[in-house]
């Protein structure tokens, strides 16, 4: 009834790192980013090219590319909002794909993007074809899919719709965020399939935050429903600067130990996922949301 294989995305050096308040350094964004290849991360969203006034986490984003492990086997994901951030992104030669942002509401896309809804639409086809034409690829995820800050309830036509002109710009993927956490696991099971049927050549791909505690059923159901691959965090840090009340991402760890005790393979590594999040703990001197690395092993290892 489900997939046996599942792509992750680790998100954890833009997402989970973008809200913090304290600065964390290039290079201990550059020591997550190791870990998460070490555990056999193989797309990672390392930075966002966005105004460092508005999010002064991402300040470094050129910086963190510069220092960022030479691998071929490894995507790198850089969140641009406009075409100035996708040229930044692009000039810096270490960017394998662009990750463009729609919002479903005018309210959350102004205070986001400073753009309505349709001009988030546009500009992210504009930066899907910058990255074609660069020889990259790019994605684009609809923020706000299951409901907005500002405006409450999303409708799902308006995704569907967002979703079918997004098409037209050939990106590899379409994500549906729940950037507030708001999402339950029916709801999920019906937006992922109405997508997967009105663009069916493109794959889905969803990203969650665990604000209401119901990331993981969320994420079981979109594996169900026929999501391809999952955003996560390690440590299940994250939120957004511009979505009052965002919490944290679906921890990494906690998604990988659901799939694979389920038959589902991840690919990743658990036992190293869990050393990531202590380590990361440390530095944010917090223990983390995550719940597996704060569980005895199971099995228990021998």
């Amino acid at each position: 009834m489900y997939t046996d294989r599942i792509e992750m995305v680790e998100v954890s050096p833009r997402d989970g790192l973008q809200n913090e308040k304290a600065m964390i350094s290039t290079a201990d964004k550059l020591v997550l980013i190791g870990r998460a290849i070490d555990a056999g991360a193989r797309r990672i969203e390392v930075t966002s090219f966005v105004n460092p006034k508005a999010v002064p986490q991402m300040a470094d984003a050129e910086d963190v590319c510069a220092g960022l492990p030479v691998r071929d086997d490894v995507t790198y994901i850089g969140l641009v909002m406009n075409a100035r951030g996708a040229g930044r992104a692009l000039a810096t030669g270490r960017i394998d794909q662009l990750g463009a942002v729609s919002v479903a509401t005018d309210t959350f896309a102004m205070a986001n993007q400073g753009q309505t809804s349709d001009g988030s639409v546009e500009a992210a086809k504009e930066i899907i074809a910058m990255a074609r034409e660069a020889g990259k690829t790019g994605q684009v995820t609809i923020a706000a899919s299951f409901g907005c800050p500002f405006e409450g309830e999303v409708a799902e036509d308006r995704v569907v719709a967002m979703a079918i002109a997004l098409a037209e710009a050939g990106p590899v993927e379409i994500g549906l965020a729940d950037t507030i956490g708001v999402a339950n696991p029916a709801h999920v099971t019906s937006l992922v399939g109405k997508v997967r049927a009105a663009v069916p050549h493109i794959p889905v791909r969803v990203h969650f935050h665990n604000t209401r505690g119901t990331g993981l059923a969320n994420v079981w159901a979109a594996v169900l429903a026929g999501a391809v691959t999952v955003d996560a965090a390690i440590g299940g840090l994250g939120g957004c600067p511009f979505a009052p009340g965002a919490a944290g991402n679906v921890s990494t760890e906690d998604v990988v130990y659901m799939l694979e005790r389920a038959g589902v393979r991840t690919g990743l590594d658990l036992p190293t996922l869990v050393a990531a999040n202590h380590w990361l703990g440390e530095v944010m001197q917090r223990s983390l949301p995550g719940m597996v690395a704060k569980a005895p092993p199971f099995p228990k290892q021998v």
